[in-house]
């Protein structure tokens, strides 16, 4: 029997609103997410037009490049919490447009950032400044928009409504491998550094205005009634219920921790990892791109919907158990002869097993926490561990091959990830997670 989740409400016309609802919270997520990501995928060309290798060599610019990308998850924490908040209390749609609107001037910044032979010091500066505001704004993105698609879902549907945030992360991936692989095709080398890479945050900056639109209304059909109202909480009450729930946060940490890995590691890094690492070429990386995020795109629904008929803690140790099986052998495999089909197998094989659990840890940390806070819960616990764990990630990793000599160093930190996301599922008591959607519903959560 299927029960009424908590923010269910009696009544017809309610579907138009939250299909319309559930689209602005996709595409938008897409949107924010896709520009963050863009940086990743053209980190070294950015790396090349904005650091001097010819005066810090080499290494000391890829490094200085990952730390360029890391620098983005600085400000994440504050504005998680702060746009946390802000949808706790005045609803997180109105936060979820309020971060969309920072992301946009991000974009802008690096659209139209000058590279460092024209504007020198000045050209690092402006891009510093676009990645602390995309890293503000995609502080709030998770959270809001994580707690809204949740409590739109209809009864017993909270694990596949909840997977489509993490959709909205791959649906950008495959937009930024696509535009990645068109740029690095379509334009000469010379083209390619002189104005084309600009492209994929020019593309960001055109679709910006179907996206706001959309945002706009379904943040109207939600204050209209055609579901739910997610606002009403003051802030002292947040904070209060924040505090009141400090076990649940650190355990949602170490699932974070295992999503954060995985996803800052087998996506955001392997365009650099496979051509600074394993010297193949970046059109063809980006083609690996395009195939694995496909994959995943697939499987992260498909296991939001299990996860509203079986249990969701049985499937997420089930997936990171498999993950950590085989991530040694495989990028063992893949360092041992190094090539695009063998990087394809990869990536498709950790694409789908870390689908399997990113389709549903993201309702799985919603239900840990009560309703009051669910947004600024959300944010804490996301965004200081990406700041830790997946913020300087890449640097990390590449400073971790530098000094072993190791190709396959990135596999150690995925795996130090996916173990703790395993300890974090093993310390929560019996009960809990053997609740699926509905069974959460009834109890309040």
């Amino acid at each position: 029997m299927r029960a009424t989740s908590d923010n269910e409400k009696p009544g017809g016309g309610r579907q138009g609103g939250r299909g319309l609802a559930v689209l602005a919270a996709i595409s938008g997520n897409a949107f924010e997410w896709y520009d963050f990501g863009a940086f990743g995928f053209m980190t070294p060309v950015i790396s090349a037009l904005f650091l001097p290798k010819a005066q810090l060599g080499e290494a000391t610019v890829v490094l200085l490049t990952t730390a360029l990308f890391g620098v983005g998850f600085v400000t994440r924490p504050l504005g998680g919490i702060v746009l946390g908040l802000y949808g706790d209390r005045h609803g997180h749609q109105r936060a979820m447009v309020l971060g969309m609107v920072i992301m946009a001037a991000a974009m802008a910044l690096m659209a139209f950032a000058p590279p460092y032979r024209t504007g020198g010091i000045v050209s690092v500066a402006i891009v510093v400044v676009a990645r602390l505001l995309q890293g503000f704004s995609v502080g709030g993105e998770f959270a809001t928009s994580t707690t809204s698609l949740i409590e739109m879902a209809p009864p017993g549907r909270r694990g596949f409504f909840g997977s489509w945030q993490m959709t909205g992360q791959v649906l950008a991936q495959i937009m930024g491998a696509a535009l990645g692989y068109a740029v690095t095709t379509l334009f000469s080398h010379a083209q390619l550094y002189a104005y084309a890479w600009r492209i994929p945050f020019l593309f960001g900056l055109a679709i910006l205005p179907l996206v706001f639109v959309l945002r706009r209304l379904g943040a109207a059909r939600r204050h209209a009634g055609a579901f739910a109202a997610d606002a009403g909480a003051s802030a002292g009450t947040a904070l209060a219920s924040l505090l009141g729930q400090r076990r649940q946060i650190l355990t949602g940490m170490g699932l974070v921790a295992a999503s954060t890995v995985s996803f800052y590691i087998i996506y955001a890094y392997v365009v650099t990892y496979a051509t600074t690492i394993l010297h193949l070429p970046m059109a063809h990386s980006y083609q690996v791109q395009l195939v694995a995020a496909g994959a995943m795109v697939l499987v992260v629904p498909f296991s939001g919907y299990l996860s509203d008929l079986y249990d969701r803690r049985t499937i997420m140790t089930a997936s990171l158990l498999l993950y950590a099986v085989m991530t040694l052998p495989l990028y063992a495999w893949l360092v041992a002869a190094p090539s695009i089909a063998r990087l394809v197998v990869v990536q498709i094989a950790l694409s789908v097993t870390s689908g399997m659990f990113l389709g549903t840890y993201c309702t799985f940390l919603v239900e840990l926490v009560s309703r009051e806070a669910r947004a600024t819960a959300l944010a804490v616990m996301n965004n200081v561990v990406v700041l830790l764990v997946g913020g300087f990630a890449q640097f990390i990793v590449t400073w971790l091959v530098r000094v072993s000599g190791l190709k396959i160093a990135p596999s150690f930190f995925v795996l130090g990830g996916v173990l703790m996301g395993l300890a974090a599922l093993a310390s929560l008591p019996a009960r809990r997670p053997r609740m699926r959607g509905a069974e959460c519903a009834r109890s309040g959560a």
